[in-house]
């Protein structure tokens, strides 16, 4: 058992399980009634995604100081209570369950699902 780390809307893994959206929005243009069945995600969470201002720290980052900016204002974010009891939920979840969290972004090293595979393994989640 263990947590995917994927990006909304690619082909899905087998055996990949329930997929969350960590986004703040919906797909655009995508109805409602399509969203699990065009790999989007079965369930919308945006309380694991960063915040509007966080989100554009990260799409202008063009150097690793700016990077290390957004990580360590999204890991802020996430450092709030609600978001950590999450994060620890997901973490122990991945050990009893397949299940996937991601984000639209092409590269997963500058998107925040790479800070959201880093807060799990450190709640000791079993990560793919």
């Amino acid at each position: 058992m263990a947590v995917r780390i994927v990006r909304l809307g690619s082909p899905r893994a087998e055996g990949e399980g329930t997929r969350i959206g960590t986004v703040r929005r919906p797909p655009r243009g995508v109805p409602k009634s399509e969203f699990a069945s065009g790999n989007w995600y079965d369930v919308w969470y945006p309380n694991l995604a960063p915040t509007p201002e966080t989100v554009k720290l990260g799409q202008e980052a063009e150097t690793p100081a700016q990077w290390r900016a957004f990580t360590r204002k999204y890991r802020g974010e996430m450092a709030a209570p609600e978001a950590a009891r999450t994060i620890e939920l997901l973490a122990a979840l991945s050990k009893h369950a397949q299940f996937s969290v991601g984000c639209y972004c092409e590269a997963e090293e500058r998107c925040h699902r790479s800070v959201l595979r880093e807060l799990l393994r450190e709640a000791g989640g079993e990560v793919l």
